[in-house]
């Protein structure tokens, strides 16, 4: 599990460095197309420190905002403060984490936050209504093993940073499109250069963006369900969650593409893998049946 926490903080580090990169050279030809000259790269450089701070930093709550999430009450939601309380010993967790509510019928939950410290554990009204006890708690294990291993920050980051820059392409193509865009003659051999770099990542970073974003949770999910059994010996209980999880038609109506990787189970049920086997390059998570498959083997 150490090696994974370790793994998870690398990743991170490693994926805000690619990103600032990748948005400095993105801001620059917009800015040179914008004929703001030499200052370009220095904007650009500001930008995206700022950015990447900002999604370092303030991830969680822009993640509960986009959801329309509300904080969770002892009296609305004592059955899931109780389970917490009790899997905090088990679990090992040092702070528990804040409990979050969003109001709608599909039973699902994600963990975020940048770290244990500062986690958020988010569920639907539905999954507090449909799952039993043992169900819930599977659940709950589930998204603290995601905040105890740290792909919390990773998947946080990760989530922002892709919106960030799929807006920034959606801003680009919009001005393309409407011909805005002034050629730049007097720019230097070194900016020509540095401009197709950046018009080369605006054009496929959201592409490359969402394939890390889809590996990264696919991966993370099967030692999530595996810590989960850790904390609570039971996967029975997550196993009748994730059944019953993917057996629900609910569509979620918060539900996008920047956020559905973080959901224990795609939130997207027109999209989901039910009767496939194994999941597929553009699958957010595995499919139900390979990580019911994994429990039982824990079994």
């Amino acid at each position: 599990m150490f090696d994974n926490i370790s793994k998870n903080k690398r990743e991170s580090m490693l994926i805000v460095t690619i990103f600032i990169i990748a948005i400095t050279l993105i801001l620059y030809y917009i800015f040179m197309a914008l004929d703001m000259g030499i200052f370009a790269i220095i904007i650009a450089l500001f930008f995206s420190i700022i950015s990447s701070w900002g999604s370092y930093y303030y991830s969680d709550q822009i993640i509960l905002k986009i959801n329309k999430a509300r904080p969770a009450t002892h009296e609305e939601d004592l059955k899931l403060v109780n389970i917490l309380d009790s899997l905090m010993v088990s679990s090992g967790l040092q702070y528990k984490p804040a409990l979050y509510v969003v109001d709608d019928p599909q039973p699902n939950a994600f963990a975020t936050g940048r770290n244990p410290e500062h986690a958020v554990i988010c569920v639907t009204t539905g999954l507090l209504e449909k799952l039993e006890y043992y169900e819930l708690e599977g659940v709950i294990a589930h998204e603290l093993s995601h905040i105890k291993n740290y792909d919390i920050r990773l998947s946080a980051i990760v989530t922002v940073m892709v919106g960030f820059v799929v807006m920034l392409s959606d801003i680009f193509s919009r001005r393309l499109f409407w011909g805005s865009m002034k050629d730049n003659d007097n720019d230097s051999k070194g900016n020509a250069v540095l401009m197709l770099v950046g018009l080369v990542l605006l054009i496929l970073s959201p592409i490359f963006g969402s394939l890390m974003q889809l590996a990264i949770s696919r991966k993370r999910e099967f030692l999530a369900d595996a810590t989960a059994v850790e904390f609570t010996r039971n996967p029975d209980g997550l196993i009748s969650a994730l059944k019953k999880l993917d057996a629900d038609n609910n569509e979620l109506a918060t539900a996008n593409s920047s956020t559905a990787h973080m959901y224990i189970v795609s939130p997207f049920k027109a999209n989901s893998n039910k009767s496939k086997k194994r999941s597929s390059l553009w699958s957010t998570h595995p499919s139900i049946e390979d990580r019911v498959e994994a429990l039982q083997n824990i079994k």
